[in-house]
């Protein structure tokens, strides 16, 4: 990491939830919970909670020095909806294969 810039992943116990459509895309008790200098608080999806039949996988791919290569998937009517990161580099392992949304709501118990 370059000085200044921070990554902390912690694993998460709040409930959350991703929908489109009133279609849940997501929705998982148990996700990562990515913090990033400069960023949103970003929620990793176990593939286990995430509706994958629904998604297509997108050609975009776009790199971050500090996680590797993202991949991209995409709903007919939202282009790169969902990311995750196949071969995350060694300081952020734990978000591997775990799908990340733009739009996550966070449900209240």
């Amino acid at each position: 990491m370059t000085e200044g810039h921070k990554i902390t992943i912690e694993q998460g116990t709040v409930h959350v939830r991703v929908a489109r459509g009133g279609e849940v895309l997501g929705e998982s008790s148990s996700p990562l919970i990515l913090r990033e200098t400069g960023c949103p608080v970003r929620y990793y999806l176990p593939p286990e909670d995430v509706r994958t039949d629904l998604l297509e996988p997108s050609r975009t791919h776009t790199y971050c020095p500090f996680k590797g290569t993202a991949s991209y998937w995409s709903l007919p009517d939202a282009q790169d909806l969902v990311w995750a990161y196949p071969e995350p580099k060694d300081e952020v392992a734990r978000i591997k294969d775990h799908f990340c949304f733009y739009d996550t709501e966070v449900v209240e118990a």
